[in-house]
């Protein structure tokens, strides 16, 4: 069987991925660190639900790209009304707008992927969206490499995605990743080395916590019979008063009675140890660069590259909310315009940022100000469709 399985893989060209092993081989993570594994499911343990720094970094984005307004226009008109945005606002009954893109943006930072699924509904659009769970998906390619298929797999039980025919059931969004055909890379694989660092200074912090708060000390014997050694019973029943009443925060600066022969040594703080909490601070900038998060908006001291807050939120929606939010509603409008077949796309209403709204006055100052331009080349320039009358 193995050298049927050998013989099988050499009439395939090497340029299709069309062996049962394409996606396998496509797939291509960074691998497993010697310090944590690298795998979806870690990751996001490790780094979003037990990092506070990871946490709040993906809970800024997403909340905010999810709180943006949405315009929904073509070429000719901006509309109030239509199908599109109704089931932009009422996705599905459990969810609103800002709910299903908050989980797709989250879904996005955390696995490079995100997953919506449209549910039939009875007329052009899907009567549903939902957020599919990146970790459960994977990829079926096609002869071609472009697939062919999703399978979502809880448990044992598996459901396919065909997405061989019109209207497609499964749109993926994802990341830019160099090395890998069909999945995305996350910021949070790139933030896994300054995560691993954090959290295990936290961990330091913690056990120090927990022996008072201080190094540990040595206690020296000195017999007065010139005996420098314990008894067995002597050393058992020391170990089991000092864990007992001298070790936890509970017993933080309880005197130590010591008999005869005893000697408390502590041992002060090395340079190493005076260092880990820079250390520490050091990997939180790093998480907060790597997601796109100014350091200065999660609260990490001793970052001073804007001059004031207001300016690290502006350059925090230009450089990271903004990219996100297109790249999103571009491939859900993309989509969805396979079920409607209009060539309608969403935008985020920049009008209505408040961040930008210094950028904004100025840009509608200067492109008013323009004498050269026609009245249809400033609305372009502003991301305005047309007026009826120009046409």
């Amino acid at each position: 069987m193995v050298f049927d399985f050998l013989r099988r893989t050499e009439r395939v060209a090497p340029e299709q991925k069309a062996s049962a092993t394409g996606r396998v081989v496509a797939f291509g993570l960074s691998g497993r660190s010697v310090w944590s594994a690298r795998d979806t499911v870690s990751l996001v343990r490790n780094g979003f639900q037990g990092n506070p720094v990871g946490f709040r970094a993906v809970k800024l984005i997403a909340e905010a790209a999810a709180a943006l307004p949405l315009v929904l226009q073509d070429a000719e008109r901006r509309y109030e009304q239509h199908p599109v945005l109704d089931l932009v606002r009422r996705p599905n009954p459990a969810q609103g707008r800002a709910d299903l893109f908050e989980a797709v943006y989250a879904q996005l930072l955390l696995s490079g992927n995100a997953y919506l699924e449209a549910v039939p509904g009875g007329g052009k659009v899907p009567g549903e969206l939902h957020v599919l769970r990146s970790d459960r998906m994977s990829l079926v390619p096609g002869a071609d490499g472009w697939p062919v298929a999703y399978d979502y797999k809880v448990g044992g039980r598996v459901h396919r995605f065909d997405m061989t025919g019109e209207g497609v059931p499964v749109c993926h969004i994802r990341s830019f990743h160099p090395q890998d055909d069909h999945y995305g890379f996350a910021p949070m694989q790139a933030a896994a080395v300054a995560l691993d660092v954090h959290s295990a200074a936290s961990a330091w912090s913690k056990a120090l916590l927990d022996n008072a708060a201080r190094p540990s000390g040595a206690i020296v014997y000195k017999g007065g019979d010139g005996q420098a050694v314990l008894s067995p019973d002597q050393y058992d029943r020391l170990v089991t008063e000092i864990e007992a009443n001298h070790q936890g925060a509970r017993n933080a600066g309880r005197p130590m009675l010591l008999e005869g022969g005893l000697d408390w040594k502590p041992m002060g703080f090395s340079p190493s140890d005076m260092e880990f909490q820079k250390t520490k601070e050091a990997a939180a900038r790093e998480i907060a660069i790597a997601f796109g998060v100014p350091p200065m908006l999660i609260g990490i001291p001793g970052d001073a590259t804007y001059a004031n807050y207001q300016e690290a939120n502006r350059a925090f929606y230009r450089l990271t909310v903004l990219p996100l939010v297109g790249k999103v509603t571009a491939a859900v409008s993309h989509w969805l315009a396979g079920f409607t077949g209009e060539a309608v796309e969403l935008r985020p209403d920049l009008d209505q940022v408040p961040a930008l709204a210094v950028e904004r006055d100025q840009q509608w100052a200067r492109v008013g100000a323009a004498d050269f331009l026609t009245q249809a080349e400033k609305r372009a320039l502003l991301g305005l469709p047309r007026l009826a009358e120009e046409e």
